[in-house]
């Protein structure tokens, strides 16, 4: 559930609906109504990278497992993902399958809430903006932009965007 410019992966549902708007092919859905922690990826990154400076200065009090995750009023289903980006890509279509498919948990939570109290982590961007930075990315990289340059202004933007202790 974690989303970004330049994830290729199969069976994701961002790269999945990237996908089927470049192809203008109808998109193959089965659970819209799932609920997902989704959150850019340099969310994560910043809290591992934040792990990682406790973990360098202070060693084995940090040496546990950790949750890095978006606020619990900040997760959404896969159909508002899909409305979201087709207010951006009109042609997307999608279609909901009703053939049999593995079971999937219809709500998936991370508790970020030890991340935050003992490494003062934060999330920064809320999910419309990194929807709007994946979304961004992808369409620089089909217009030709450069992705190098693309990269750092979002890191930079990310890393000037202030932590929301309160999310």
């Amino acid at each position: 559930n974690v989303i970004g410019g330049g994830d290729w992966a199969t069976d994701r549902l961002l790269p999945d609906i990237l996908h089927a708007i470049d192809s203008e092919t109808p998109l193959t859905i089965r659970s819209p109504g799932a609920i997902r922690p989704w959150q850019h990826v340099l969310e994560p990154l910043s809290g591992y990278l934040t792990l990682a400076e406790h973990l360098y200065k202070d060693g084995q009090a940090f040496a546990e497992a950790w949750n890095f995750g978006p606020a619990d009023d900040n997760v959404q289903t896969v159909g508002w993902i899909l409305e979201q980006t087709a207010q951006r890509a009109p042609k997307l279509e999608w279609q909901i399958t009703a053939s049999e498919q593995p079971h999937e948990a219809s709500y998936l939570k991370l508790d970020s809430s030890k991340a935050r109290s003992r490494l003062t982590w934060h999330p920064r961007w809320r999910l419309q903006t990194a929807l709007d930075k994946t979304l961004d990315w992808h369409q620089a990289w089909c217009g030709g932009g450069d992705m190098h340059a693309i990269t750092l202004t979002q890191i930079d933007e990310y890393l000037n965007t202030a932590p929301a202790p309160n999310r």
